[in-house]
């Protein structure tokens, strides 16, 4: 009888989801509230992981409770670490929820809400979890390894050992770009600055409770760490109007970026129990209150979508917020929401040797991405709630509005979405800014549509200011929290390249070692850190474009490499589990890349503004324009033989552009280049996979012993 009540609630779950969502996709025209999206995602992801999670864990990796985790086997009390399946999961979920699913579907919706609505939910669940989770439980298999390492012992030395130089490149760059973004988040901030300073000693304080004062004690544990955070976030606001400590905790942005490298390195060194898992699992307090009080807002006060279903004049690539068409260059934007490649980093990284049981890679692989793509769509529903007119005023940059109030509610008006200068300056009053033009990037945006939806509930009109920086702040910690993890994972990665050079320095257990390829790794995205910082225009901006082909390719070659696993495991009639995300993915990543290198085409606008090959060659004509300018203006102020103003004002100005141009030809010259590079290693993994599916290519299944758990209970006896 209980089966048969089970079955019957789930059939309704499945049809209330179904409805739901076939009423935002069949809508035409009339408003339709958000509400509708946050009940069909819920349903969907309740199914996924009930079912097809369940399905992929217990028909194709069969998971055994009773065989021992590396955390179990080596147990260091450094990296190896059994830990609470709750605290790993927020783990998992702090380190993989960093800028992408915010910056992604918030990019994505000048195309309309419906297109990236459906890439999240499908992408979601077919693909980003199911990568996840699979990553995570063929790296528990093999002791924790890298995915570097595990191409190389599963794909051959060759494959591998290039594989391996590639990733640690996509790497570096997703870090810099996510240390850059939490920069420019805590720049002149000291309230933002305090609050998450103070995470660090009441992470710390966290670690210590659990593992010495009252050992395994979670639930008690969260409570003092969530009434600490609460406490840090208030004493911010008293901390940026006193004139005394808001100067103190005031830097700028190369200051802050030189702090972030020395918080990554001493962060990465520390044993994971001491400061990572409980600072993450602090963090994902805030992140999955935000989430959850959102969704319940959403529900409470059912706001209308604003932005259209499908926005068709911008399916081109013509948009003013991204270029590119909607194939490949949604799916590529989005990123992080659906499936990421930096994802399969960490799940080969800090988590694999944390697993307490097999059983558990379930919640912390599949669940953890299910909820970053419910994050991805209050992202979406935060940038659909805006008015279009607001929407493009902050996403679009200053080059297309500019920057004085009425030109740019003018342009906009233009392009059909009607703005009024009024409306944008009652918007910048209300939450307590100087400007919201050009607020490019994301994080401002979702945090106008986390203001909009929690001050008609909480604080009215007066709080707007209070939840606008409230929202700006938890991005920054989200952000923070995965540039932890991919510091840590990024060592790993270093050591694991060096342990093929000279192998005493592959090992993890050699603090030596570990502090060497900890400051490799620090110095590595350090450096494109500080050329952003001190350099707006050039740095890790001109790197921002190539962030979201690579970590798609990443998760293509992650899903290969699984596919290759199943196949020696003797289960190829599971291989579509991983074979078609694997074909979508990089069919539309290695299309996006190929894009991003084609030359200069006379005409082609969306064409030349998407390829780095044709940026550089635009700008070197430019160069070449402007230095014929400035010699005819050096000839003059010659011929006039005196120094006039107007002619020094101008030639600098001319020298300073040129300058910025060279750095845009550098920074798009270094990307076509990281471009190929990436493109030739998947092919090289594509044809290594068929080979060995194909049974032309023979390497052994690199599986680590079978031990019982229960063996080493007794020798611990």
């Amino acid at each position: 009888m209980s089966k048969m009540v089970n079955k019957i609630l789930w059939f309704f779950v499945a049809l209330f989801g179904a409805c739901c969502f076939c009423y935002l996709a069949l809508q035409n025209g009339e408003k339709v509230s958000a509400l509708y999206l946050v009940v069909s995602a819920v349903c969907i992801y309740m199914i996924a992981y009930r079912f097809y999670g369940r399905f992929v864990a217990y028909k194709v990796l069969e998971l055994d409770k009773n065989r021992a985790t590396p955390a179990r086997v080596e147990n260091d009390g450094q990296n190896f670490v059994p830990t609470n399946k709750i605290v790993l999961f927020s783990h998992q979920f702090a380190a993989i929820a960093g800028a992408g699913p915010l910056v992604g579907p918030v990019l994505a919706a000048q195309m309309g809400y419906l297109p990236s609505m459906i890439w999240i939910l499908i992408g979601g669940v077919l693909a980003g979890s199911v990568h996840d989770f699979l990553v995570l439980f063929i790296s528990m298999r093999r002791k924790g390894r890298s995915l570097g390492e595990m191409i190389k012992d599963e794909m051959g030395n060759f494959t591998g050992a290039v594989a391996m130089i590639a990733i640690f490149g996509i790497m570096i760059i997703i870090i810099a770009i996510l240390a850059m973004v939490v920069v420019k988040s805590l720049a002149n901030s000291p309230w933002g600055l305090f609050t998450i300073a103070m995470t660090i000693p009441i992470a710390i304080f966290m670690g210590i409770y659990m593992r010495f004062i009252r050992p395994g004690k979670v639930g008690e544990t969260s409570i003092i760490g969530f009434v600490l955070l609460i406490l840090a976030i208030h004493y911010g606001s008293v901390v940026a109007t006193d004139p005394y400590w808001s100067k103190i905790f005031t830097f700028d942005a190369p200051t802050l970026a030189f702090m972030i490298m020395g918080y990554g390195f001493i962060s990465s060194l520390l044993p994971v129990w001491f400061f990572l898992a409980p600072r993450d699992y602090l963090a994902t307090f805030l992140k999955i209150g935000v989430i959850v009080v959102m969704a319940l807002a959403i529900v409470i006060v059912m706001p209308d979508f604003q932005m259209p279903k499908v926005n068709y004049q911008y399916l081109d690539g013509t948009g003013p917020v991204f270029a590119g068409s909607i194939f490949p260059f949604l799916f590529i934007t989005i990123a992080c929401g659906a499936i990421s490649g930096f994802h399969a980093l960490i799940s080969s990284g800090t988590s694999p040797k944390m697993l307490e049981n097999e059983e558990h890679a379930l919640l912390v692989g599949y669940g953890a991405m299910l909820a970053e793509s419910a994050v991805a769509i209050m992202a979406l529903i935060c940038a659909c709630i805006l008015h279009p007119g607001i929407y493009f005023a902050v996403n679009s940059s200053s080059a297309l509005i500019g920057n004085d109030l009425i030109n740019a509610a003018k342009i906009i008006s233009d392009w059909g979405f009607s703005v009024t200068p009024q409306e944008i300056m009652q918007l910048t009053k209300d939450i307590g800014e100087q400007t919201i033009l050009s607020r490019t990037g994301g994080a401002p945006t979702f945090a106008l549509g986390v203001t909009l939806i929690l001050h008609k509930i909480f604080g009215g009109v007066e709080f707007m200011g209070f939840w606008y920086h409230f929202a700006i702040l938890f991005e920054a910690l989200f952000i923070l929290t995965a540039v932890d993890a991919g510091t840590r994972t990024s060592k790993f990665m270093v050591q694991d390249i060096l342990g093929n050079v000279y192998k005493p320095l592959g090992n993890t257990h050699n603090y030596f070692a570990g502090i060497l390829a900890t400051i490799l790794s620090v110095t590595c995205w350090g450096y494109f850190l500080y050329q952003g910082a001190i350099d707006p225009k050039g740095g890790i901006y001109t790197l921002w474009p190539l962030f979201g082909v690579s970590n798609q390719m990443l998760a293509g070659m992650a899903l290969l490499l699984v596919s290759v696993i199943l196949v020696k495991m003797g289960k190829k009639r599971f291989l579509w589990v991983t074979l078609i995300p694997a074909c979508f993915v990089l069919l539309v990543t290695l299309y996006g890349g190929v894009q991003k290198i084609l030359p200069y085409e006379e005409g082609a606008k969306v064409r030349n503004v998407v390829s780095h090959i044709a940026t550089a060659q635009m700008a070197s004509k430019n160069i070449e324009k402007l230095e014929n300018e400035l010699s005819e203006l050096r000839a003059q102020k010659e011929n006039l033989n005196k120094k006039e103003s107007h002619f020094i004002k101008q030639i600098e100005e001319k020298e300073q552009q040129i300058s910025n141009l060279s750095h845009v030809i550098f920074g798009n010259i270094l990307d076509a280049i990281l471009c190929i590079f990436f493109m030739l290693t998947t092919l090289l993994v594509i044809i290594s996979c068929i080979g060995i599916c194909m049974g032309r290519i023979k390497i052994p299944l690199k599986e680590s012993p079978y031990i019982k758990i229960s063996s080493l209970n007794a020798k611990e006896d």
